[in-house]
């Protein structure tokens, strides 16, 4: 076989793949409209799972949230405070910092995130980007987040993430927000 087919036939799956993501505008003008400042405002309860590139469950989490939104430069910023508890009684406490920068867009930094994630909400949707560096044995790996989520409404947001190395999907991370009643009356 000519290297020039061997290369095309390699790449082919790889633009089938970039062609096929949807863009985040396309949710603009449906509702609920997710605005995440007013949403993780106060105390929010996840919990979630993490499966493997086959689809197998390999580690299942809860999270306690606590979100406090303030102005930073005339910007509204959101501080995220996470501690997760994983099925086999590890924890875990993951501060974001969240900056609107102009509407519906979004930077964000957490001491385990390389960089800084960027993310653009329409309507119900999120969608959000960045680099983990995830602990793995004894070690660390960094891997992409391509988080999406989507706001059911006003106490429930569903979030579905792949996550990849190098290209190639390693497993995708399943989580479900949800407010407690009061905090929904409140806002």
């Amino acid at each position: 076989m000519r290297p020039t087919r061997m290369i095309a036939l390699f790449l082919f799956p790889w633009l089938l793949l970039s062609c096929s993501a949807v863009p985040v505008d396309d949710y603009a003008g449906q509702t609920p409209k997710l605005d995440i400042m007013r949403f993780f405002q106060g105390h929010t309860l996840a919990w979630g799972q993490f499966q493997d590139r086959s689809g197998k469950v390999i580690r299942r989490f809860e999270v306690d949230i606590t979100g406090t939104v303030s102005s930073h430069n005339g910007q509204r910023r959101l501080t995220l405070d996470e501690r997760f508890l994983y099925d086999d009684g590890e924890k875990q406490t993951r501060v974001w910092e969240i900056t609107e920068t102009a509407p519906d867009t979004y930077t964000g930094t957490a001491g385990d995130v390389i960089g800084q994630a960027k993310g653009k909400a329409a309507g119900p949707a999120l969608n959000w980007r960045y680099t983990l560096d995830l602990p793995y044995k004894d070690d660390s790996i960094h891997v992409q987040f391509d988080d999406w989520m989507f706001l059911h409404n006003d106490r429930t947001l569903v979030n579905r993430a792949t996550v990849s190395k190098w290209g190639f999907k390693v497993g995708e991370v399943t989580l479900f927000f949800r407010k407690p009643t009061s905090q929904v009356a409140s806002s």
